[in-house]
């Protein structure tokens, strides 16, 4: 069994190109404007457009969408590092960096506002 994450996007070749520009994610397999796979170490990234199958509405109605604070996390070496080149590749982040008891933090937003971690670990 393996496990992956997956996010609604409302423009995959756009997720695609920020997930691979931005965060350096290598795209594995991509199936027109509805879904692509993309991988960065262990984590596998879905992500899925209002074409594909994920973004069928529930029988009760309820229409997947992207956003909420669910998040995968990154662990960098150099956040300021990563969050000066994501800001400067034009990045959307929720804070500035936070400094918590495990290291620091700063949450970033995909281009449909799916949450991404940015974490660097206590030394």
């Amino acid at each position: 069994m393996s496990a992956s994450v997956r996010y609604m996007v409302s423009d995959v070749d756009r997720s695609v190109a920020f997930y691979r520009d931005i965060l350096g994610f290598k795209l594995d397999q991509q199936m027109g404007p509805a879904f692509a796979r993309m991988s960065h170490a262990d984590l596998v990234l879905w992500v899925s457009g209002p074409t594909s199958s994920a973004a069928r509405p529930m029988p009760d109605g309820r229409a997947p969408a992207p956003g909420g604070w669910n998040r995968f996390v990154m662990e960098v070496g150099d956040i300021e590092r990563v969050v000066a080149d994501a800001r400067a590749a034009g990045a959307t982040f929720r804070s500035e960096i936070i400094t918590g008891p495990g290291g620091q933090q700063v949450v970033l937003d995909d281009p449909d506002g799916n949450p991404i971690e940015i974490f660097r670990a206590r030394r």
